[in-house]
């Protein structure tokens, strides 16, 4: 799930490490010594929220296998992919560890998984108790399969109910929020109104100070070229007609040179040039979710992974909206779904892919859909979790409608994923800064392609 680059700001500490038994001889990194189906396993995760059920599962199953322990690390977004990365290279990698859509492309490339074909073959795993499409995702361009489905994520507004009220906002309206790239339709017109200077004067009312703001309507998390934008103006380029690349998966061509995508960045970025939304240098160390819950901002745009951060904070008032409807009257949501692989250096790789198949069955997802976190893969485990929050009081129909209604599209999965981010993340920043044009955009769409031409 991820974005993902919020989820680092949940974390409790820059690593919070669980050992779930007091059996020793296992590390941080790749389990030795002894059978490949016992012993101690390590698995890496970068969700603190989640670090309660993953516990409780891992707890679970140890009492079913008595000769196989979990030993689990938590450790932020921002240094989770670093951290891995470099135990891959020195040989420390955990054995089994939460992977995402854009960056496992480049672990295939490295043979840095562990193929899952004839385990889940020979242990005869149910991929059609998925959600539909996400059990796909996980297969490489060898037609093997290297993850097994946790969770999926979709993107909606978060919104401050209070505010929207004191600026005479319905939730009707709130729920029924039109966009276009050129004038940013009825979306534009209640992220201005929610608006307020340090004068107390609305985006939309003469005299407002655009430099001297002290509410913004929108909040800015960064510009997430990363994850082509996924929740930042990801659901607003695909009511165009837009997609990142020409095919997904595995697309070899990038658009971000159409015009389409960049007359929608070129809206975003005037949202900051009127004073609606913080300036990019300002969200430099800052965090949006943050500064939604001390009253900073109206409106985050944000995925499904981060509801339970959003109704944690004291005070504020929350609302859940789905995503505007585009200029065909039509929403969209980036889909993106996480899996566990298991890393190639392990040296418990039966008891590993153990694990694994056990964090995708019921067993496990039920326990996550109890703690009313995140959605998980299967989808009689993702009604749980709908049933979960609505315990809670928490109305998520913002995020389920998008799978009910088929408005999803798929977060782009693709070879070059960190040089691609490498090129498009600094462009992106320029626009968004009003340092370069969104023309400028075609430039660098041309030093990705490149990429893929050699």
């Amino acid at each position: 799930m991820m974005n993902k680059k919020a989820i680092g700001a949940v974390a409790v500490a820059a690593a919070a490490v669980l050992a779930l038994s007091s059996c020793s001889g296992g590390n941080s990194g790749g389990s030795s010594g002894g059978d490949s189906a016992k012993g101690e396993i390590s698995y890496w995760l970068w969700d603190a929220n989640q670090l309660p059920a993953y516990q409780q599962c891992a707890t679970d199953f140890t009492k079913a296998n008595p000769d196989i322990t979990v030993k689990i690390t938590q450790t932020g977004w921002d240094d989770y992919w670093s951290k891995l990365t470099n135990g891959m290279a020195s040989g420390t990698a955990p054995d089994v560890f939460t992977d995402h859509l854009s960056k496992y492309p480049d672990f295939l490339k490295t043979k840095q998984l562990v193929a899952l074909d004839d385990a889940i073959t020979k242990d005869n795993v149910d991929l059609s108790q998925y959600n539909e499409g996400l059990a796909d995702l996980w297969v490489g361009q060898d037609g093997k399969r290297y993850g097994l489905p946790k969770d999926w994520d979709t993107v909606a507004l978060f919104y401050n109910q209070k505010m929207a009220a004191d600026a005479g906002i319905t939730p009707e309206q709130m729920g029924s929020l039109t966009w276009n790239a050129q004038d940013g339709g009825t979306y534009e017109k209640a992220i201005a109104h929610l608006t307020v200077d340090k004068n107390g004067k609305r985006g939309d009312e003469a005299g407002f100070d655009k430099d001297n703001v002290a509410v913004y309507g929108l909040g800015l998390p960064g510009s997430d070229a990363e994850n082509a934008g996924q929740t930042q103006w990801s659901y607003l380029s695909a009511t165009t007609g837009w997609t990142t690349t020409d095919k997904n998966p595995w697309g070899t061509h990038f658009n971000y040179d159409d015009k389409k995508l960049q007359d929608t960045i070129d809206w975003w970025a005037s949202l900051a040039a009127k004073g609606y939304m913080p300036k990019l240098e300002t969200t430099v160390g800052a965090n949006a979710a943050d500064s939604f819950g001390a009253g900073k901002a109206a409106i985050n745009s944000n995925g499904s992974w981060m509801i339970g951060q959003y109704t944690s904070y004291k005070g504020i008032d929350l609302g859940i909206a789905p995503t505007p409807q585009g200029p065909e009257g039509k929403r969209a949501s980036m889909f993106n779904g996480l899996a566990d692989s298991v890393w190639a250096g392990t040296k418990k790789k039966d008891a590993a892919i153990k694990w694994v198949e056990y964090l995708g069955s019921t067993a496990c997802q039920d326990v996550v859909a109890s703690k009313a976190v995140v959605f998980p893969a299967i989808t009689t485990s993702s009604e749980k979790a709908a049933d979960a929050f609505k315990a809670k009081n928490v109305d998520v129909s913002a995020f389920t409608q998008h799978v009910k209604d088929k408005t999803t599209f798929m977060l782009p999965i693709t070879d070059n994923a960190s040089k691609v981010a490498g090129i498009m993340k600094p462009a992106v920043d320029a626009v968004i800064a009003g340092k370069a044009p969104a023309s400028s955009l075609t430039a660098a769409n041309e030093q990705v392609n490149a990429l893929f031409a050699k």
